[in-house]
C-alpha cells in the first residue's frame, strides 16, 4: 500500500532553517507529482510546494516562495523541503502528500517557529 512517513520537523527560531523529508513506498514514485502541504492551528491545510515527475518543475505558494524549496531523489524515493528564513506563521504540521486516483498522506511532522 502506499506510505509517506516525513521527518525533520522541530523547533526553530526566526530565521532558521529545518530540512523536512519525506520516504514513499507503495508506488512508482517517478511516475507522480509530489507535494508538501501544511496545517496551522485552527486552519485549513495549504499546499506549499510542489514538484514533477523529475524535479525539473517545481511550483510553490506565494507566502513561501523565495524561502523554501522542495527537491526529490527518485532513487531513493524520498521528498524534500529545505525551508530558510523561517518565520512564526510557517508554524503547523507539515504533510507529504500523493494523489494516486484518491489522495494519500503522511502522518505529518510538526514545525514550530517560536523565539
Amino acid at each position: 500500500q502506499v506510505l509517506l512517513e516525513e521527518s525533520g520537523g522541530g523547533l526553530v527560531q526566526p530565521g532558521g532553517s529545518l530540512r523536512l523529508s519525506c520516504a514513499a513506498s507503495g508506488f512508482t514514485f517517478s511516475a507522480y507529482y509530489m507535494n508538501w502541504y501544511r496545517q496551522a492551528p485552527g486552519k485549513e491545510r495549504e499546499l506549499v510546494a510542489v514538484i514533477s515527475y523529475t524535479g525539473g518543475s517545481t511550483n510553490y505558494a506565494r507566502s513561501v516562495a523565495g524561502r523554501f524549496t522542495i527537491s526529490r531523489d527518485n532513487n531513493k524515493n524520498t521528498v524534500s523541503l529545505q525551508m530558510n528564513s523561517l518565520k512564526p506563521e510557517d508554524t503547523g504540521v507539515y504533510y507529504c502528500s500523493v494523489e494516486i486516483r484518491q489522495r494519500y498522506w503522511g502522518q505529518g511532522t510538526q514545525v514550530t517557529v517560536s523565539s
